[in-house]
Formats: C-alpha cells, structure tokens, sequence
C-alpha cells in the first residue's frame, strides 16, 4: 500500500485528507494499530459489583466480555470459543457462573478457564485445558472506576496514558465521595460515518453549536457564557477538552453540573445540586469547582458529555460505519427519586432520541458523501483555525486556547499519523 503520510495529515495538522476518512486499508491499519495497541474504555466498575457480573463489549470489531471473577478482579476475554470461535456469551450483560458455547457445549468460567468438554470423556487423549482457555486480553487497569484495556502487553500504564486528562476526568468521576453509577443497558444504535466523527465531535468541537443546534442554542445565554469563558484544552496529543472557566466568586448555583439542564427548571433538583457543588469546593479545589466542562474524548474512542452525563464509544463498524454506545452516569448516592427527575435530562438532548443527537448524526452522514468525492482528493479538509494560539495556561493543565481553537482536532490527527506510520512500516517487507 503506497502512502504519502504527509498528503493524508500534513506536518501541522491542518490538512486532512477525505481518504483518512473513506480508505480500506487504512481502517484495516486502524484497527491493528490504534485498537489493538490503545487503552480501549471497556466497563465502570458499578456495573460488575458481584462476582460473576460481566457485560459484553468490543475493543474495535473485537467482541469482548468483561467480568469480575471469583477472584475480585476484573478479568477481560475474547467472546470466541477456542474451539470452533462461536460467541459464548450471547447476553449484553448479567451474572453468570459459566460461559457456555451454544455449539459444542464446551464451559468456561467467568475470568476465561476452560472449565468442562463434554466430548472429552469419550475419546482416549486427554485436552489440556490451561492452554484452551478464552484468549485473554493482557492488560486491564482502572481509573476512578473507569475500566481501560489494552491487547498490547508492553503499553504504559493507564495513568501515564491519560496524563493530564485526569485532573479532567476527576471532575465528574471523583467528585462525589461515593462515587458516580451507570444506571441501566449501554444505548447502541448505527450510525452512518467513520468512528473519528463523533470522536472528533466530543474532542472540542463546540463551534457547529450555534449553527447545527441554532433552533435550540441560537442567541441563547449558554452560547454567550461559551463564548465568554469557553477554552479547548488539549491535555495530551489525542485527547481533548472543551470547558468553560468561571471567573471566581462565581455563584455556585451558576458553576454546579447541572445548571444549564433540568435544574433551571425543578427547584427541588436544584436545591440538591446545589448542596453537592458546595461539597465539591472542598473535595476538588477552587479552580475544578469553576470548571464546567462541555465535552471530553481520549484517544481513540472514549468519549463523555457533560451536560447529561453520557458516556460514549464510537465502535468502529467499517470505513463508513459507526456503532455508538452511550450509558447514563450519576451521582451514586443521589436519592432515586432525583436520579429519575435527572434521567429526563439524559435522554431529551443526547441519546438515540436526542433532539440535538438527530442533528449531529445527519451531519456526520453527510460527511460520508463529502468523504467520497475522490476527484476532491487534492482539496483535503481545513483544520487551521486558531493555528498558533493555543499556549500553557495559570490554571489549567495542558495546551488552552478559545472555545473554537480546532488544535485538538490538530493534535488527534497528527497522533493518529503516527500511530498508521508506524502500521505501515510493520508491514514493510
């Protein structure tokens, strides 16, 4: 496969080429590449509390079940029989003592063991069964209850990985001291479009806004505040932030997660978060407790929105197919008759029926016709706005620059050069 590295993402991340969107071969490097050597977002801790409790997930268009075993830990194995590779879990989530192939009838324990073959006791040679176990994936760590993979042994640590996106992350997943929950099935639905889209979406891309969403957010006072207060934050190359930074003294009841949602309209909600944001001054310090965020992404494909606390993975399904997962996540020790007024504010905007997640997805269809046009091949995409402003900031961590500063998409692209430069000189004979 003949590529000019420089004419799909050139050396400062403003030209994008249509094919890094479109090209076989290059999704077929995506997923050797990035999927299979990135720390992949898996599970929260809430929804396997027992042993037993797994749910099934993929890391790329690997199907994957992630369980906590008899031992406590949280073990994550390829959903393949090792012995004609049929599914053995056919279930979305649950508690299960074994995992058994509908095909054969051969029994796996939760971690991946190969527990039972009933075949086995009619023949004379004897199986080894500590090495026909589900292939395991080698690396999985946790992050405030979030659960990361990696197929790569070597790959840094988890924390390492998310460097400075963590001071971001522990916004919302460390500030409460029970911890926040994922109530409820992950919302999955087909999109049409490639996996970076959405990603690239949540990364920062707060400019489409007032334009995409005008019906709802045109002249409204949110978009003042964003343009007012708004940054891009760039925390490290690939993953991106999109916050808004009150100035201080900023009364709490405008900073507490929730203020632009349902709270402005249920006193009762209101008077709840207010009292947690209170709580959160000292838990977080000042500056996190002015910070409201917008949108969050690691690389490659994790991704959360603020406004109605929704986790989100783009799962690769093909050059121009998406699979999105979203799971609601809330305060763990809210009463549950608040969980269920705030369960309105999850699913109105964002979501499968979301008003604002309709218009979003059309647009990334119609990407897909833009992606497309190949004798556009030498007009790529334009990412230069903002080029050379975004710098170190007094009270955020990573690069920051304005609320429409694209150097987060800048800095998503060139990793992922990177990372199929490195693909493409594997495959060198």
């Amino acid at each position: 496969m003949a590529v000019n590295l420089q004419q799909l993402v050139n050396d400062d991340g403003t030209l994008v080429s249509r094919r890094v969107f479109r090209d076989p071969d290059l999704y077929r490097i995506e997923q050797q590449q990035i999927f299979a050597r990135s720390w992949l977002y898996v599970a929260h801790d809430s929804q396997l509390r027992k042993p037993g409790d797994f749910l099934a997930n993929y890391m790329g268009e690997t199907p994957v079940i992630v369980a906590r075993g008899d031992d406590g830990k949280i073990h994550v194995s390829i959903n393949s029989c090792s012995h004609r590779g049929v599914p053995v879990c056919r279930s979305d989530f649950g508690n299960a003592k074994r995992f058994v192939c509908p095909y054969h009838n051969w029994s796996y324990t939760v971690d991946g063991r190969l527990d039972a073959v009933p075949q086995e006791k009619k023949v004379c040679s004897k199986l080894d069964k500590e090495k026909l176990g589900l292939k395991k994936v080698p690396r999985v760590e946790n992050y405030k209850g979030l659960i990361f993979a990696c197929m790569d042994p070597s790959i840094e640590s988890l924390d390492s990985y998310l460097g400075d996106m963590r001071f971001y992350l522990d916004c919302m997943f460390d500030r409460y001291p029970g911890g926040v929950e994922v109530i409820g099935a992950a919302h999955k639905w087909q999109l049409r479009g490639n996996w970076k889209l959405p990603v690239e979406n949540q990364l920062g891309d707060v400019g489409h806004g007032p334009f995409l969403h005008g019906s709802l957010l045109k002249n409204t006072p949110q978009v003042d505040e964003l343009e007012q207060f708004g940054m891009n934050v760039v925390p490290k190359a690939g993953h991106g932030v999109a916050v808004r930074l009150m100035p201080p003294n900023t009364p709490l009841d405008q900073c507490m997660w929730g203020a632009d949602g349902i709270a402005a309209f249920d006193l009762e909600v209101q008077a709840y978060l207010l009292e947690r944001q209170q709580e959160v001054v000292a838990r977080l310090g000042d500056v996190r407790a002015r910070l409201k965020p917008l949108t969050y992404s690691v690389y490659p494909n994790f991704s959360y929105l603020w406004g109605n606390n929704t986790i989100r993975i783009s799962h690769p399904r093909g050059p121009n197919g998406v699979e999105y997962w979203s799971w609601w996540v809330i305060d763990a020790d809210a009463p549950d008759h608040i969980k269920e007024k705030l369960r309105v504010n999850y699913t109105f905007f964002f979501g499968p029926g979301g008003v604002l997640e309709q218009e979003d997805s059309e647009a990334w269809a119609q990407q897909v016709i833009g992606n497309a046009i190949e004798v556009a091949d030498d007009a790529p995409y334009y990412y230069g706005l903002g080029l050379g402003d975004a710098k170190a900031h007094p009270e955020l961590p990573g690069m920051v620059s304005s609320c429409y500063d694209e150097h987060y998409a800048r800095d998503f692209y060139l990793r992922w050069r990177g990372d199929i430069a490195i693909g493409l000189a594997e495959k060198k004979p």
